[in-house]
């Protein structure tokens, strides 16, 4: 049997839609047979998700998304097979919380000067148990006619130099893959070429990363074409690194970025499970 790899979603215990259970029973309706959940910076959701692939016989991997930051700018790395038990880990995972944390309250003071009151206690609401993100803000702008798209509420307010935009300082990239790693995980820089940043700039970031002990990369993403993935695909042989996919699914309602819609790895390269 071919085994078909997501290894990059979210649940409600960040900014998914679903939860973790119901996520995993998507997951098995859209054939996807091996599924890593990614939230970010919590573990919060995978008892309850392996829980439900196990019932379900999806062969199910602990993962996280963590924020981190190199040269004043944020990259996600996800950790995959990790030991959501391990202390490093849950002291670094204490750390962004608490930054997520004043993040938010401050992206709300910054709504409030713009006449948009109630922002925190809207999201806090929102995420329940889970981690806040700028996407739960998004979704509070639009439901009260701030903007028409998510993507609207990141482009006016939300995104960088925008009027809500607050600059966060995450633990740096090194630290972030130490966490990883020291909780048993394989640590893989998430969608490359969403940063928008110059090959140059990448490649010395993609250096840094593999230098601190990183050992993979996403080749295939939920959006990417295949000039994309062939961009990916250099960037992996350029710096050895395994190649991962994921579909970065949210919710059901976005068609292009739907469980296990995913190509194919190239073949020339090693699939970062073989390192789990």
């Amino acid at each position: 049997m071919t085994q078909r790899y997501d290894l990059h979603c979210h649940s409600t215990a960040s900014d998914g839609a679903l939860a973790p259970a119901a996520l995993v029973k998507r997951a098995v309706e859209q054939g996807v047979t091996v599924l890593a959940l990614t939230d970010h910076d919590t573990t919060e959701g995978l008892a309850e998700a392996r829980q439900q692939a196990d019932l379900l016989g999806l062969q199910f991997i602990n993962g996280i998304e963590l924020s981190a930051t190199y040269l004043n700018q944020c990259l996600h790395i996800v950790g995959l097979n990790i030991d959501p038990a391990n202390p490093q880990l849950m002291v670094g995972l204490q750390q962004q919380q608490t930054l997520r944390t004043e993040r938010a309250h401050k992206i709300a003071e910054k709504l409030a000067k713009k006449k948009i009151s109630g922002a925190y206690e809207a999201v806090s609401q929102a995420a329940g148990n889970g981690e806040i993100t700028r996407s739960h803000f998004a979704d509070f702008l639009v439901r009260n006619g701030h903007a028409d798209t998510l993507q609207g509420a990141f482009d006016r307010y939300l995104s960088k130099g925008q009027s809500a935009y607050v600059p966060t300082i995450w633990a740096d990239l090194e630290q972030v893959v130490n966490w990883i790693n020291g909780a048993g995980g394989v640590a893989v820089l998430a969608h490359p070429l969403r940063y928008k940043l110059t090959a140059k700039w990448m490649n010395r970031a993609l250096t840094a990363f593999k230098a601190a002990g990183g050992q993979g990369i996403e080749v295939v993403t939920g959006r990417a074409s295949l000039e994309e993935i062939r961009f990916s695909h250099q960037y992996a042989i350029k710096h050895q690194l395994a190649a991962s996919l994921g579909s970065d699914f949210h919710a059901p309602d976005s068609p292009y970025l739907e469980l296990g819609r995913l190509a194919e790895l190239p073949k020339d390269l090693q699939p970062v499970w073989e390192l789990f």
